[in-house]
């Protein structure tokens, strides 16, 4: 055997599995895990070995068998078994995630790995939907009623009787999101609204805990089978019903307070009274406001402050977290260990950071539904983390972390699990960056939806002069070089020739990395008499640009998105606004247009507004100038 095969990972996998079956097919069943309370990540024996070695037989399945005080959980949780509920209820669960699921053939791999998909626009309610199916699948259409009986009971009665008090709109998109993940479709959502944002979560936690339930019935009710069969014959070999790790769902947030809004929505799904929630005290300590801290975004008077500020980032805006959640019968636990819990909480940079000091990704390897809310903060942070989380997903992991391969699902060994996770993507509006996690690291198997919306023109003070420039780019790789040599040779020199356009003028940059170009472009320059504001300036440092700027003493006041976006202060003194590429935020364009109307005496012909753009711009300017609009100036400059 080539020593590079025999250190692959299939091979390590293998070799585990025909070690394990020399040793009678015992299981061990563990009431105790000894290594419950070993720090995260913490390496334990590895699965590596050279060609010549044998490997220790891995019996024991600490992770996703009942430990210590579960075991009396466990009997809760079997008391309530499969049969329970209606064999239908479990049908889709079976066909998406059972030992061997129908959806999982190697023509659908082949074709979703091609991108060889049949795309068609489709309507689920009220939805409009652009669906993408591998070529041998057929397109499905979503059923309400079909779907909404295979949430178990226990979950569904209690989420219906929530539902029937809201209105009739907001249960309808509710019940049509869930539809389509009820059938375990991919769902990218780039048009959550902030008033319906709450009840999708609430829809998307009902079917989380739906798909960990069911999980753990599966597992509790085989733990059964297999100790009744145990000491008389060979136990049963339909039990595959694991992954590598116990963990299946990862839920990736911005800031801490987004957290406490999910864990909110996934206990809201608990059945009272007799419900615990097990460290709540210490999660709303660590994921709050330490105590005596004003939130000055909550309790300021309404139309302070935008609303989607107020809601981005009121509360905790710590980025750096995780937290594992533990879901039993009878309570939930927060601050579970990683390789004991269900699901995952975490933000890109907390993730990034514990797989980087770890050196180990295992917890994510049986990822089965992952839900990235509020990405458009996300691309405002480092979507660099976001990429490395999704590099790192449903990967073979290098530890065996106690697992009985003997339990572990085929397609997870075969490396399939990629191929049958469901991702939900949600965020008020689409970049580009979205677009291509949507069309790149989306490989579910049963197909995916993108939600279309249909955008209208945004409101602007009337009488603007309002000029959009384009300037040509056929390649989106050399874009940011062509927007600087246009700005810098055609835009910027006709703004200096003009008295009038020359002062009072802020020219706003939505990319960082352009931003510090241009900003080191204008620091070369003789005469250009500017200031900046961007997202590392100081309290002090923006207290002397703004009165600078205000008072003339600075004639340009340079901008990021970034700034705009966490500081949200309103500019005075502005007349000429400039904007180096359509914001990703629209209402960002709209706000710098009536913030000239602050200062008194201002009259709409006396502010004129720059707009550079491309072809590659589409879907900001779409925000901006709707979804007809749009077309008719791209077409005129085609």
């Amino acid at each position: 055997m080539d020593p590079e095969d025999a250190n692959s990972p299939t091979t390590k996998l293998l070799t585990l599995l025909n070690v394990s079956a020399l040793k009678n097919r015992k299981r061990a069943r563990v009431t105790e895990d000894p290594h419950r309370n070993e720090k995260l990540n913490k390496r334990r024996k590895s699965i590596k070995f050279a060609a010549d070695d044998t490997p220790e037989p891995i019996l024991q399945d600490t992770t996703n068998t009942p430990e210590n005080g579960a075991a009396a959980d466990g009997v809760h949780l079997a008391d309530e078994t499969v049969d329970a509920d209606p064999a239908d209820a479990f049908l889709p669960y079976e066909q998406q995630f059972g030992m061997n699921p129908t959806v999982l053939t190697e023509r659908s791999r082949t074709s979703v790995n091609q991108h060889h998909c049949k795309t068609t626009r489709q309507k689920v309610g009220s939805l409009t939907v652009i669906a993408s199916i591998p070529e041998n699948q057929s397109v499905p259409v979503p059923d309400l009623l079909a779907k909404r009986t295979a949430i178990l009971e226990r979950l569904r009665t209690p989420f219906e009787k929530r539902q029937a008090k809201l209105p009739q709109e907001t249960s309808r998109i509710q019940n049509d999101l869930l539809s389509i993940l009820s059938a375990h479709l991919d769902l990218y959502h780039p048009a959550t609204s902030l008033e319906h944002h709450r009840h999708i979560r609430e829809v998307i936690t009902l079917h989380t805990i739906d798909h960990v339930t069911k999980k753990r019935r599966r597992i509790l009710k085989n733990n059964e089978r297999i100790s009744h069969w145990k000491n008389t014959q060979e136990p049963p070999e339909d039990v595959q019903d694991q992954g590598f790790t116990r963990p299946s769902v990862l839920i990736l947030l911005p800031f801490r307070s987004y957290a406490i809004h999910w864990v909110n929505a996934l206990t809201s799904h608990a059945p009272p009274p007799s419900f615990q929630i097990e460290n709540n005290s210490r999660f709303l300590s660590e994921y709050g406001l330490p105590p005596g801290a004003v939130d000055k975004l909550a309790t300021a008077q309404k139309g302070t402050y935008p609303d989607d500020h107020v809601e981005t980032f009121k509360g905790n805006v710590d980025d750096n977290f995780r937290i594992g959640i533990k879901f039993t019968r009878k309570s939930v636990k927060l601050f579970a260990e990683f390789y004991g819990c269900d699901i995952i909480l975490a933000s890109p940079l907390g993730l990034r950071m514990s797989i980087e000091k770890e050196k180990s990704a295992d917890f994510l390897s049986s990822i089965e539904i992952l839900v990235v809310d509020q990405m458009n903060a996300m691309v405002m942070q480092n979507w660099d983390h976001v990429q490395f989380v999704f590099a790192h997903l449903n990967k073979l992991p290098n530890e065996s972390h106690d697992a009985d391969f003997s339990r572990i699902k085929p397609w997870y060994l075969d490396g399939h699990s990629v191929h049958l996770r469901q991702s939900i993507l949600l965020s008020p509006f689409e970049t580009p960056e979205m677009r291509s996690v949507f069309n790149n690291f989306l490989k579910n198997v049963a197909g995916k939806m993108r939600v279309e919306k249909s955008w209208p023109a945004l409101q602007v003070p009337a009488c603007i002069d309002q000029l959009f420039v384009p300037f040509d780019c056929f390649n989106p790789k050399d874009e940011a070089e062509k927007r600087f040599n246009y700005f810098t040779t055609q835009l910027l020199p006709t703004i200096l020739k003009s008295a009038v356009q020359s002062t009072n003028t802020i020219v706003f940059v939505p990319s960082s990395f352009d931003f510090i170009r241009v900003h080191n472009y204008f620091r070369k320059q003789t005469g250009l008499n500017f200031t900046v504001l961007s997202e590392y300036s100081s309290n002090q440092d923006i207290l002397r640009a703004r009165q600078a700027f205000f008072s003339g003493k600075k004639s340009f006041l340079l901008i990021s998105e970034r700034f705009h976006f966490y500081r949200r202060y309103q500019i005075r003194g502005i007349r000429n606004v400039i904007f180096y590429g359509p914001p990703d935020h629209p209402q960002f364009f709209s706000e710098f247009l009536s913030y000239p109307f602050i200062d008194d005496g201002v009259d709409a012909s006396d502010v004129s507004c720059r707009v550079l753009y491309c072809k590659y711009d589409r879907f900001r300017l779409e925000r901006i100038l709707g979804s007809a609009g749009v077309k008719g100036l791209l077409q005129g400059n085609a």
